[in-house]
C-alpha cells in the first residue's frame, strides 16, 4: 500500500499495513528538531497528508481596511483574517500566543451586521485545488482539505464569544445571521474540495473544554448540529466516499452522538487529559476512527521517551489490526517538548508492527 491506500485503509478499518508519522511543531522546538535531525543523520518519514489550497476568495480586503471596524490602535505586526477579525502578536512565536479582537462585538442590530464585508468564497473548485489533488495521488498521498474553525468558531471570533451566546440564548436572528453567514461559506469550501478530489475534508470546532461541554446540548443541538450536517451533505452530494475528520479540543462525549449522526468519520483529537480512548473506542470504535490520543498537555512534554514508546505499542495493540486510530500528537507540539520525546514518538510509529 501506498501512504494514501493504507490510510484510507486505516481510517476504514479494513486493516492497514503500518502507522503513518504525522505530527506539526512550533517554531521553536521545529528549529531544535532539524537541528537534532541534521547532527544525527535522523530520518523522519514524509507526512501521509497532502494538504489542498482553499478556495478563492472574491472580495479580499487589504489588511489596513478592517481597521475602519475598530476604536483601539494595535501593535505592530497585528495581522486581519478574512472575516476581519484581528489578532495582535504575543511574546511567543505560536499560534495561539495572539490578542483577538472581534469586529462585530459592538454591533446590536441586524442591520449592520448586514452592512458588514463578510467574506465571499467561489461557488468553484479551482485550477489549484484540482492540480494539489492530482499531484497528490500521483505522489500516493492522503489529499486532505482543510476547513477548521467550521461554524462555532469562525462565529465567534468575529462576533465575540459572549456576544454570540447571549444572542444564542436572547436574539435568535443575529445568532443565526452569523452562523449562516459562516455556514455558507464553510459548505461552499467543503464543496469545492469535493469537487476536486479531495480524500478528506479536515472541520472542527472546539466545543468542549477540560472537563465539560462549551454550550448546553440543547444549544448545540439547535444551532451548530443542522448547520454542520449541511455541510457534511454538501460534500457527500458531490463526493459520496469523502472522508469527513471533526476536530474538537476538550471534552465532548455528550456530542460525539450528534456529531455521528452529523456524518463525521473520525474524531481528533481525542484528549487523554479529558476523555478516556479505550472507553470511547469500545463505545463508538466500530461506527467511528480517531486521530490524535497522545497527549500534548501531559505525555509529550513530560513523560519519557520509553512511556511514550510504551503508550504508543499498549494502545494500538488495543485497537487491533483492522485499525480505525490514526496515532499521534492531540495538538502541536510546543517548546517545552523534548526532542527525544518527538523522536521516540516517531521511532515507536516507524517499529510497531501490525499483526493483522
Amino acid at each position: 500500500m501506498n501512504d494514501r491506500e493504507n490510510m484510507l485503509s486505516l481510517l476504514r478499518r479494513t486493516g492497514y499495513e503500518r502507522m503513518p508519522v504525522h505530527f506539526s511543531m512550533t517554531p521553536d522546538i521545529e528549529k531544535r528538531f532539524h537541528a537534532y535531525v541534521e547532527k544525527n543523520g535522523y530520518r523522519v518519514p514524509s507526512s501521509p497528508f497532502a494538504g489542498i489550497p482553499g478556495s478563492k476568495l472574491l472580495n479580499p480586503m487589504p489588511q489596513e481596511s478592517w481597521k475602519c471596524y475598530y476604536t483601539q490602535e494595535f501593535a505592530p505586526g497585528t495581522r486581519f483574517d478574512n472575516y476581519g477579525v484581528a489578532r495582535e502578536p504575543g511574546s511567543a512565536e505560536c499560534m495561539h500566543m495572539t490578542r483577538m479582537h472581534h469586529p462585530l462585538e459592538k454591533m446590536t442590530t441586524l442591520e449592520e451586521l448586514k452592512a458588514y464585508p463578510f467574506p465571499r468564497l467561489s461557488a468553484k473548485a479551482s485550477a489549484a485545488q484540482k492540480l494539489a489533488v492530482k499531484q497528490a495521488h500521483i505522489r500516493g498521498k492522503f489529499a486532505l482539505g482543510g476547513a477548521e474553525c467550521s461554524i462555532w468558531e469562525t462565529a465567534w471570533y468575529a462576533r465575540g464569544m459572549e456576544m454570540l451566546m447571549m444572542d444564542m440564548l436572547a436574539d435568535e436572528e443575529l445568532a443565526c445571521f452569523v452562523l449562516d453567514t459562516v455556514t455558507r461559506n464553510t459548505v461552499t469550501s467543503a464543496v469545492n474540495f469535493a469537487k476536486a478530489g479531495a480524500d478528506g475534508i479536515m472541520l472542527g470546532d472546539d466545543i468542549g473544554m477540560q472537563k465539560t461541554i462549551m454550550m448546553s446540548e440543547d444549544l448545540y443541538r439547535r444551532y451548530l448540529k443542522p448547520r454542520l450536517k449541511k455541510i457534511i451533505d454538501s460534500a457527500r452530494a458531490v463526493k459520496p466516499d469523502i472522508i469527513i475528520f471533526y476536530h474538537s479540543c476538550g471534552y465532548v462525549i455528550p456530542f460525539i452522538e450528534d456529531l455521528i449522526e452529523a456524518g463525521i468519520d473520525v474524531l481528533n483529537p481525542v484528549q487523554p487529559e479529558c476523555m478516556n480512548f479505550e472507553a470511547l473506542f469500545n463505545e463508538y470504535g466500530k461506527r467511528l476512527s480517531f486521530s490524535g490520543t497522545l497527549g500534548t498537555q501531559t505525555l509529550m512534554p513530560f513523560g519519557t521517551p520509553e512511556d511514550i514508546k510504551n503508550e504508543i505499542k499498549n494502545r494500538l495493540d488495543f485497537v487491533g489490526p483492522k485499525g480505525g486510530l490514526l496515532i499521534c500528537p492531540t495538538h502541536v507540539l510546543e517548546p517545552e517538548v523534548p526532542v527525544e520525546n518527538i523522536v521516540a514518538f516517531i521511532d515507536a510509529c516507524k517499529a510497531y508492527v501490525n499483526k493483522g
